[in-house]
């Protein structure tokens, strides 16, 4: 077997991250969900409702960045493209917690409150994603 080029391994370890976010935001949503309108009869009821009903839309911008992360990973480059690190950067402003905000932000505060599950799997992905990388301009300005 071909050893994997360090960019691919990191790819797959953050989507295996996220996936694991994903999956814990919605275990903790569904319960908010139940406690509020009944238990979900199956398990295909719970998926018609994660992607149609609007109680679960926060959660959409984070399943369409595992989406896209997954299919760039696929393309096996080994150096990151424009695209790529476009991604990782909206991942990085994606997963920024905001006690104020609105939308993602606001939902995701509240479920790194509410979730030890998440306060872990965010800190991995954390790390995974590194610190946003200084941006062209920003270096030239530095100069």
């Amino acid at each position: 077997m071909a050893a994997q080029n360090p960019q691919a391994r990191l790819l797959n370890e953050l989507s295996q991250a996220l996936i694991r976010l994903h999956k814990a935001l919605l275990d903790s949503e569904r319960l908010s969900y139940e406690r509020v309108h009944g238990r979900i009869e199956s398990n295909g009821a719970f998926l018609q409702l994660v992607l149609g009903d609007c109680w679960f839309a926060w959660l959409r911008p984070l399943s369409y960045s595992i989406t896209k992360l997954d299919q760039l990973a696929e393309t096996n480059q080994t150096r990151p493209s424009a695209e790529l690190i476009e991604l990782l950067d909206s991942v990085r402003s994606l997963l920024t917690p905001a006690e104020e905000g609105e939308g993602f932000a606001r939902h995701y505060y509240d479920a790194l409150q509410r979730v030890p599950e998440v306060g872990l799997i965010h800190a991995k992905v954390k790390m995974l994603l590194g610190p946003r990388p200084a941006s062209p301009r920003r270096k030239a300005d530095e100069n």
